[in-house]
């Protein structure tokens, strides 16, 4: 086995903090840290998260009211030791070209895009998270057989946890965290059209 870089070490017998993400300027892009733990996208993007992931940002960009921003692959500062990086935020913070990462009180809705690496820690251990940090709006965009299926959540404040208030085939229409409609259906080139 060869060793470790350098790099790749914690930089206390604690482990990896919040800040540390900042440091890494040699960690692969879209680093992530959960409790504690680095967590690296290292398989190579399917083309059909990127074109959903892109298309999303366009039609909530297209759709946001003044005072919200639509962030996209920006890590969130859940607590001192984790940082993940959500496909796309929505945000009531103003654009700062030099910032790498939000609070997630200034956070209204995280959009995960479903990959098969992520799915475990999108479905349960972001799920759990987002919720405990007090984010009010969760999306879940899975693949059902080449279509975007959206799984919406909100946070139940009181038992910081959240309950499913819908999931959308064919269309989306919402009305938090602020009207929305989106048309599922043209978030992927469909594969079976004639040239």
């Amino acid at each position: 086995m060869t060793s470790l870089p350098d790099w790749m070490r914690p930089p206390r017998t604690e482990g990896w903090f919040a800040e540390d993400l900042d440091r890494l300027p040699e960690a692969p892009r879209h680093t992530e840290l959960i409790d504690g733990a680095l967590v690296f996208m290292m398989s190579p993007q399917r083309s059909w998260h990127s074109r959903v992931v892109t298309a999303l940002t366009n039609a909530l960009d297209a759709q946001a009211p003044a005072g919200i921003e639509v962030e996209r692959e920006m890590t969130v500062r859940l607590d001192s030791r984790t940082r993940p990086e959500p496909d796309l935020l929505l945000v009531t913070v103003p654009f700062d070209p030099d910032r790498t990462w939000h609070d997630p009180e200034n956070v209204l809705l995280v959009v995960e895009v479903v990959s098969p690496e992520s799915a475990h820690r999108d479905r349960t251990v972001k799920l759990r998270k987002y919720a405990e940090a007090g984010i009010p709006h969760y999306w879940l965009i899975e693949d059902e057989a080449g279509a975007a299926v959206a799984h919406v959540y909100e946070l139940d404040a009181p038992t910081r946890s959240y309950i499913p208030t819908g999931i959308f085939r064919g269309s989306l229409s919402h009305s938090v965290p602020f009207a929305i409609t989106i048309d599922l259906s043209r978030l992927v080139p469909r594969t079976d059209a004639a040239p």
